[in-house]
Order: structure tokens, then C-alpha cells, then sequence
């Protein structure tokens, strides 16, 4: 006997968010990404189940970190050579690279698994404000200041 309780097609159907980082620090933009990432967002939520959905991040040049962090946080890497330890800094990898900071913040807060490379997958950040998945948008965070529709009596 199944325990499924009606249609849970449409709770996996992947939703497309669009995540403006215009500002937004770096680190706490991260983890909404990575959480919406794995779906952790959705009731049907299961670790060893890929329900996460696509993440767009626009104006990734200008996002920000705090503190000291753009001139003492060090990205390392090696080469796999003998002394092939590589290091470059936050403002150096923005101006060879702005979206890597991103992608390598939100991997890192991905579960080490399986799904990590799949998740990463639709993850889409980019540059600028313009993007070619504007028909597929449905959720917005960050892009435009949504009020909350209060009834005042």
C-alpha cells in the first residue's frame, strides 16, 4: 500500500527563483541558495531525494562580504605539482571572475555527496541584470522591494 497522500508530481515540479545580489552579503545569500537548492524549502523535502529547484543569480559583480574579508579571504587550490599551492583573494577572483565567489560559497554549503555536482547544476549565475530564462521566472527574491498587502482598518 502506497503512502503517498494525492498528487505529489507537483510538489517536485522544479520552480525557478531569480536571486538579485545587488549589495547582498555574501555568505547569508548563500545559504538561502544552497537551502533552495536541495529543497529544503518543500514539505516533501527527503536528503537522499534531488527536489530542489533552479537558481538564478543576477549582478553577481557586485555582490558584497564583510569586514576585512575582500582582501584577507584566500581561495587555495593545487596544482597537483610539488609546491603547486595556488592562493587568490576575494577581489582579485570579482575581477577575473565575479560569479566563482558565488559558486564556490554555495558548493561549499551543499551536502558532500552524490547530488552536490547535480544540485550545482541548476545553479545559473551570472554577471549582469539580463538573463536568457525570463519566461521561466515565477519566484523573484531580492529583485524588486515586495511590500506585504496588510488590511488597515
Amino acid at each position: 500500500m502506497s503512502q503517498a497522500i494525492g498528487n505529489t508530481a507537483l510538489a517536485y515540479a522544479r520552480v525557478w527563483h531569480v536571486v538579485d545580489a545587488r549589495q547582498r552579503v555574501l555568505g547569508r545569500m548563500a545559504t538561502n541558495i544552497a537551502t533552495t537548492l536541495m529543497g529544503k524549502h518543500k514539505p516533501i523535502y527527503d536528503p537522499a531525494a534531488d527536489c530542489g529547484d533552479y537558481v538564478v543569480v543576477l549582478n553577481a559583480k557586485d555582490v558584497m562580504v564583510t569586514g576585512k574579508k575582500a582582501e584577507q579571504k584566500l581561495y587555495r587550490h593545487h596544482t597537483g605539482h610539488p609546491g603547486g599551492l595556488k592562493a587568490i583573494n576575494f577581489s582579485n577572483l570579482q575581477a577575473k571572475d565575479p560569479t566563482e565567489s558565488i559558486r564556490k560559497a554555495v558548493s561549499g554549503m551543499l551536502p558532500k555527496n552524490r547530488l552536490r555536482e547535480v544540485r550545482m547544476e541548476r545553479l545559473l549565475i551570472f554577471e549582469g541584470a539580463e538573463h536568457p530564462y525570463e519566461s521561466n521566472i515565477i519566484k523573484q527574491h531580492g529583485i524588486t522591494n515586495v511590500t506585504n498587502a496588510t488590511n488597515t482598518q
